[in-house]
């Protein structure tokens, strides 16, 4: 196994004091990120967000196992100031690898966000992902994602669609074969920074909720849930004013209970 350099892009003040890094979920990209970037940077952050092995314009490997995900992200450093990210926000597949890439290397990030996160999916969450990114690469056009999504905003039609014309399809689908024991819940149990997951409505589809939510948060007290209300499982492109509602009130809380 060996670390890539993933391509970013960015949102914010080159000159901001507070850096943040932004992962993508399975056959996604870093400009899919964008409402979380708008957000922070109007909020005084500088952000970057990075396309995962496979994925945008990504180099290609042949490695697509979780700790190869959790390599890359490991390397990726603020290009300015200190190597610590003050935040790192990941979704999904996102929220798996930074799990991971946080817990195995210390002073990498100060806190972690994780997105309705692939902790430990099951086997029927792993068929309802097959199903999909296969529907996403059948069709990959923005008539198809409007048809699907009516509700989203223009941007995130436009870029899902571009998103499944750019990701390799065999880098999608390695990435399910090559971790049949898709499992971070031992790093997430000794992750020692604070964790907040927003995770999506279970009456809608989560990855993240009953026992395995409720196990995970026993696990380590670190860590913090709230559910983002009637959101699927991409909140930022379900129920963004929501989402990004709850992102600020989370790290407010934070901010808080640290003063």
């Amino acid at each position: 196994m060996f670390p890539v350099t993933l391509p970013r892009i960015s949102w914010g003040d080159p000159r901001a004091a507070r850096r943040a890094l932004l992962v993508h979920g399975l056959g996604s990209t870093a400009a899919l990120m964008w409402r979380y970037g708008v957000a922070l940077a109007e909020d005084g952050w500088l952000s970057d967000a990075v396309d995962l092995r496979g994925h945008g314009v990504a180099p290609r490997v042949l490695d697509y196992t979780m700790p190869a995900y959790a390599a890359d992200l490991a390397r990726t450093r603020p290009e300015e100031g200190d190597e610590t990210w003050d935040l790192v926000i990941g979704h999904s597949l996102g929220g798996a690898a930074t799990t991971l890439a946080a817990a195995d290397t210390p002073g990498w990030a100060r806190r972690v966000i994780l997105i309705d996160p692939a902790i430990h999916l099951s086997d029927h969450d792993r068929e309802v992902v097959r199903r999909s990114q296969e529907e996403a690469f059948a069709d990959p056009t923005e008539a198809a994602v409007r048809a699907a999504h009516p509700q989203w905003h223009p941007h995130d039609i436009e870029l899902k669609a571009l998103a499944a014309r750019q990701a390799s399809r065999w880098a999608v689908e390695q990435t399910s074969l090559q971790n049949p024991a898709w499992d971070v819940r031992e790093a997430l149990a000794r992750l020692d920074v604070d964790v907040d997951i927003l995770a999506a409505d279970p009456g809608v589809y989560s990855i993240f909720d009953g026992p395995l939510a409720a196990e995970v948060r026993a696990a380590n007290s670190r860590v913090r849930m709230t559910v983002v209300a009637g959101a699927g499982h991409s909140p930022h492109r379900d129920k963004p004013e929501e989402t990004v509602a709850e992102l600020r009130r989370v790290m407010q809380e934070r901010r808080t209970m640290g003063s």
